[in-house]
């Protein structure tokens, strides 16, 4: 028996998770800007030059996840995946970005980049910040993921 995505509940459900991704991408396309243009690179090493390449690609991910989220796409459901399954794998790839994640907020090592408000941050706190917004963002589009229809 398949499912539908007819009912206003699930589609509400859809609806918020696709807006939580865009929130949770903003943010971390925003902090991924930000310290590229410090020299920070993603796994919290030094680069010589922020990649453009990471940065559009990045943002082009921020546009179109949440687009495929917020509603059903035939296109997308024939010759791809169905918004469900599609969800899931995204949820198992933020459950990847947050045990990431935690694992830099969980670091012994205390480094720092400076704020666009002036002080410094450290790679602990801003892990903090990230991981909640990740988690945040992750139960929204896992809830959406694996809710049934109802009958």
């Amino acid at each position: 028996m398949g499912f539908t995505f007819s009912s206003p509940a699930l589609r509400e459900r859809f609806e918020l998770a696709a807006r939580a991704y865009l929130i949770y991408g903003v943010i971390y396309w925003i902090g991924g800007v930000y310290l590229a243009m410090q020299g920070v690179g993603v796994r919290g090493g030094r680069v010589m030059q922020p990649g453009m390449v990471w940065i559009v690609l990045g943002l082009v991910f921020v546009v179109a996840i949440p687009y495929l989220l917020a509603g059903r796409r035939a296109w997308f459901e024939r010759w791809i995946l169905s918004r469900r399954d599609f969800a899931r794998i995204l949820t198992v790839f933020m459950a990847l970005r947050a045990w990431h994640v935690l694992r830099v907020a969980l670091r012994p090592e205390t480094a720092s980049v400076s704020t666009p408000w002036g002080g410094e941050m450290t790679f602990r706190a801003g892990g903090i910040v990230f991981l909640v917004v990740t988690v945040a963002a992750l139960v929204l589009v896992g809830r959406a993921a694996w809710t049934k229809e109802a009958a």
